[in-house]
C-alpha cells in the first residue's frame, strides 16, 4: 500500500484494520479510526440531507473514491445479498479473532470491531504479522456482563437481547452501547463515543 493511499484513508478517518491475499489481489479492511471518526463522519454530508443509512452511503461514497483514484476496486459488508465475506476476511486477516461471546474481537478496537468497507487492489502487499488473539490472557469480563445472558456457550441469542431492550432496564445498553462489548479491556481503549453506540444500537434495535 502506497504512501499515498494510506494518507488518503487517514484523511477520512478511517484505518486499516485487516490485509490478505484473495486470489491474486491484496484485500485491505477499513475501520473507524477513534478517536476522531464519529466527529468526522457526522459532519458529513449524508448525515444532514435526512435521507436513510447515512454512515452507509457515506462510506460507499468514499471508499469507491478511493478505489476509483488509487487503481482498485471496493466491496462492503452492506448492501447485497449476495454479500462479500467480511467475517472470513476479518479473522484471516490475522487481526480479529472470534472472541468467547462469539462475536468478532479485534486487536486494537477489541469487541467494537467494524468495518466499513474494504479496498481490493491488484498483485501482492506485503501483509503485517498477525497479532496476538486478544483474548487469551483475558480474564473474559465480556461473559458475564449481559444482564439477560444473552451470550451463551454456543451462541448469541438475539431475541432475548431484543426482549431486554424492550424493557426499561435495557436503556443503558440503548445510550451507551452493549454492557458486554464495553466489558472489553482493549475495547475501553479504543475512544468510541456513547454517541456513536447510542446510534448503532437506535438503529439495530428501532
Amino acid at each position: 500500500m502506497t504512501p499515498a493511499l494510506l494518507s488518503d484513508i487517514g484523511a477520512h478517518r478511517l484505518f486499516v484494520s485487516g490485509a490478505l491475499h484473495e486470489g491474486d489481489e491484496t484485500v485491505f479492511l477499513l475501520s473507524p479510526d477513534e478517536p476522531g471518526f464519529w466527529a468526522h463522519v457526522t459532519a458529513e454530508a449524508e448525515f444532514a440531507d435526512g435521507a436513510p443509512d447515512p454512515i452507509d452511503r457515506w462510506s460507499r461514497r468514499v471508499i469507491e473514491a478511493l478505489a476509483g483514484t488509487h487503481g482498485g476496486r471496493a466491496a462492503f459488508p452492506f448492501g447485497g445479498p449476495p454479500f462479500a465475506p467480511f467475517f472470513r476476511w476479518a479473522r484471516e486477516s490475522g487481526q480479529a479473532f472470534t472472541s468467547p461471546i462469539h462475536l468478532l474481537v479485534h486487536a486494537r478496537t477489541g469487541l467494537w470491531a467494524s468495518y466499513r468497507g474494504a479496498l481490493i487492489m491488484p498483485g501482492h502487499v506485503p501483509l503485517p504479522p498477525a497479532a496476538e488473539h486478544p483474548c487469551t490472557q483475558c480474564p473474559a469480563p465480556c461473559r458475564t456482563q449481559c444482564p439477560v445472558g444473552a451470550f451463551t456457550l454456543t451462541r448469541y441469542e438475539i431475541d432475548i437481547c431484543h426482549g431486554f431492550l424492550d424493557s426499561a432496564d435495557g436503556t443503558n445498553c440503548l445510550l451507551h452501547g452493549c454492557l458486554a462489548r464495553r466489558a472489553c479491556p482493549i475495547g475501553q481503549g479504543y475512544g468510541r463515543l456513547s454517541e456513536q453506540s447510542s446510534w448503532h444500537m437506535r438503529h439495530f434495535h428501532p
